[in-house]
């Protein structure tokens, strides 16, 4: 896994990942598992203002009781990014779904080399949307994020301290 800095690597949330994790009933569900990793500063987790009100309007919705929570997950484990302007989505305007494009080009422009999203419909659900998608980013399940993070350490060896 490469990282996106010489600091930790960066990773962008979308909203699907930000509700199964203040919404989810278990505490090892992958996408509370990546909002951990960045809580415990092994990850940068980022996502736009567009992502955090897609979110917190969903749960308010249907699960208000879950909005403390919410919102102490945006507060402890994310930078929130502006949303791109309409100048920079033109360029990558095409067959990615047009609602989903503001996502998919603030995770290119934060040097998010990946962009976690909880399948929502189907097999690959919301990993669809983001097709072609952007060279820089790769769209993962979090499931898939947490075993490549977990492929990664596990293969981590550490130098004897002289």
């Amino acid at each position: 896994m490469p990282a996106a800095n010489r600091g930790r690597p960066r990773v962008f949330v979308d909203a699907d990942v930000l509700c199964a994790g203040a919404a989810g009933p278990s505490e090892h569900g992958a996408s509370l598992v990546v909002l951990r990793m960045a809580e415990i500063t092994l990850i940068e987790a980022v996502t736009s203002q567009q992502v955090v009100i897609e979110a917190e309007r969903n749960l308010g919705e249907k699960l208000p009781e879950t909005l403390p929570a919410f919102h102490l997950i945006v507060s402890r484990c994310l930078r929130v990014v502006p949303d791109p302007e309409p100048a920079e989505l033109a360029p990558h305007a095409g067959p990615a779904d047009s609602k989903d494009l503001p996502v998919l080009v603030a995770a290119a422009r934060e040097r998010c080399p990946w962009l976690v999203t909880f399948p929502r419909r189907g097999p690959m659900g919301n990993v669809r949307h983001f097709q072609p998608g952007h060279a820089d980013v790769s769209v993962l399940r979090p499931g898939e994020f947490v075993s490549r993070v977990r492929d990664l350490l596990a293969h981590l060896t550490l130098e004897e301290e002289v």
